[in-house]
């Protein structure tokens, strides 16, 4: 018996997820931000790791490669409620991505008793690969009950959803638990116990339980499971499944409450593990023996700075044979830590900048400055550590003339790469809270206030993407910062990513002059072509 399968990540079929957002119309603001994501070729859409497989793999047989993906790696979702469950004397076992995984899956569907099956749906915006998971279980298993829990679930219950709603959509998505709550582990161990024992589920906190009548919510509390005392046990899972890449989680949450996001209000407060329990994390991985990269998740490493200085001590006492990449706050740095930083390991640092313009960045409440950003990205140069900058455009208080001081921070920084967004107004943030101040109207891509609406904004985008230069756009559909350093163990030099990513976003703007054009340009393809062509990994 399988107390608990839990289920990873599934990657959605990009051409019926564009299809889908090209139907809301070409001029609305989620198919615009999308655009500078994808190329089409023949008549299909590609991202750029999916048309950088079509390239180098083209002359391969299917089956005798290992395509790259965004997701190669072990989901940390996987390994933290697998060594939750499994210290609290409950089976799992688990399904890391979905799509590349299926046959592995049908055959414990049919042949093993499985319990109960875990959804997680930390990267979903839509419910789609939600709704394709539940109908493969469904084919051949209709035994286990279904869980779902995560920040899809609760971004659905969330600001004005009404219990209509959520019923209409708990009914369609078609699970038969959800779990609501930043945390959700305990709620997950009490569910998964209920159903075994045949217990009461009206007295599990943060629930949604289906009966006769809808679903029931139980009652609202708190969940604190604590970091300290639920490590990941590497032991759990084999060499080969852990492979090289990995991610580690040092905290919950976020110390600082940029207006943009809210990540703040759905994480809670925010904690942060010592030193001490982090280098037994770091002590794991480096036994393992395979991890060759390690990323960092927490929203900002260096932050508290003391905690990280000490990590950097530690790592570089501990001489680990990987390396690794982090978020990282430019308001918070300072020359010893840079230091300790490159002799630790470090190969590449996320910069949320999110605008060169000064009154938006106090709009946001960033702490950040352009100085900062000006400071920081020739010194991480001289280290030989890669910069990433992202970027929002459109947030209250942008205007043209704001979009264009961030266009020349970019310019002149010269990050190696950079991305921008169109900003997304969510009922969650802070922001919205001062709605009526902004002049803030609509939600979602769909909005205006008092500097902008959002179809300017989208121009606006389109600038940026078609007019910076010195810098490497990085699209994050299917792609990700990550992604720099996996591609290099899979044979990519730097400069062979960089060329790569040129012609991905030369062919990308190439369509987007030209709308009614649904292959690669006939004067880009052969260096389109030649640049997806390397060698083998870096060890």
């Amino acid at each position: 018996m399988i107390d608990c399968l839990i289920l990873g990540y599934n990657v959605s079929n990009f051409q019926d997820y564009v299809t889908m957002v090209r139907a809301m119309g070409t001029d609305y603001g989620n198919y615009r931000d999308l655009r500078f994501h994808f190329v089409e070729h023949e008549g299909k859409p590609y991202r750029s790791m999916d048309i950088l497989n079509h390239f180098h793999f083209k002359d391969k047989v299917p089956g005798s490669y290992k395509p790259l993906h965004n997701a190669d790696f072990m989901w940390p979702v996987v390994l933290y409620l697998g060594s939750f469950l499994s210290r609290r004397g409950l089976s799992f076992d688990y399904i890391n991505l979905f799509q590349f995984e299926k046959e592995k899956l049908k055959e414990k569907l049919l042949n093993e008793e499985i319990l109960t099956i875990a959804i997680t749906t930390t990267m979903y915006v839509t419910p789609h690969p939600i709704l394709e998971i539940i109908s493969f279980i469904k084919k051949y298993n209709k035994s286990a009950k279904i869980i779902i829990g995560g920040p899809y679930i609760l971004n659905s219950t969330g600001g004005s959803s009404t219990q209509a709603e959520i019923q209409r959509v708990f009914k369609f998505i078609g699970a038969d638990f959800y779990i609501v709550n930043t945390e959700g582990e305990t709620a997950l161990e009490k569910i998964i116990r209920a159903v075994k024992n045949n217990g009461d589920y009206s007295e599990i906190d943060n629930i949604y339980y289906k009966s006769d009548n809808g679903f029931i919510f139980t009652k609202a509390s708190e969940e604190n499971n604590s970091l300290e005392e639920n490590p990941v046990d590497y032991k759990l899972f084999s060499k080969e499944s852990l492979g090289e890449y990995v991610s580690l989680r040092t905290s919950k949450s976020c110390p600082f409450a940029c207006t943009y996001c809210g990540f703040h209000e759905r994480g809670g407060k925010y904690k942060f593990l010592d030193v001490a329990h982090i280098e037994k994390d770091l002590n794991a991985l480096r036994d393992i023996g395979s991890v060759k990269m390690l990323t960092f998740i927490d929203d900002t490493l260096n932050v508290p700075k003391d905690r990280f200085k000490e990590l950097l001590r530690t790592m570089v006492k501990n001489k680990y044979n990987f390396k690794w990449n982090c978020f990282y706050r430019c308001d918070f740095r300072d020359e010893e830590s840079l230091e300790l930083m490159k002799e630790a390991g470090c190969e590449g640092v996320f910069l949320g900048v999110e605008s060169g313009n000064e009154r938006v960045l106090k709009n946001m409440n960033k702490g950040v400055r352009p100085k900062d950003v000006y400071e920081m990205i020739p010194r991480f140069r001289e280290l030989g550590i890669v910069t990433h900058t992202n970027f929002i455009v459109g947030f209250p208080g942008e205007t043209e003339e704001s979009v264009q001081d961030t266009i020349n921070l970019i310019q002149e920084a010269k990050p190696d790469f950079f991305n921008a967004q169109l900003w997304y107004c969510d009922p969650i943030t802070p922001i919205y809270k001062k709605r009526e101040e902004y002049g803030i109207k609509g939600s979602a891509f769909r909005w205006t206030h008092n500097t902008m609406d959002w179809k300017t904004a989208c121009d606006l985008l389109e600038k940026v993407f078609m007019t910076v230069h010195n810098s490497n756009w990085l699209p994050l559909d299917g792609f990700a910062f990550w992604s720099v350093f996996y591609l290099q163990r899979r044979g990519m030099t730097l400069p062979q990513i960089k060329e790569f990513l040129r012609f991905f976003r030369l062919a990308a703007g190439d369509q987007l002059k030209n709308p009614g054009r649904n292959t690669i340009a006939p004067e880009l393809m052969d260096d389109f072509v030649k640049s997806c062509q390397f060698g083998s990994g870096i060890e």
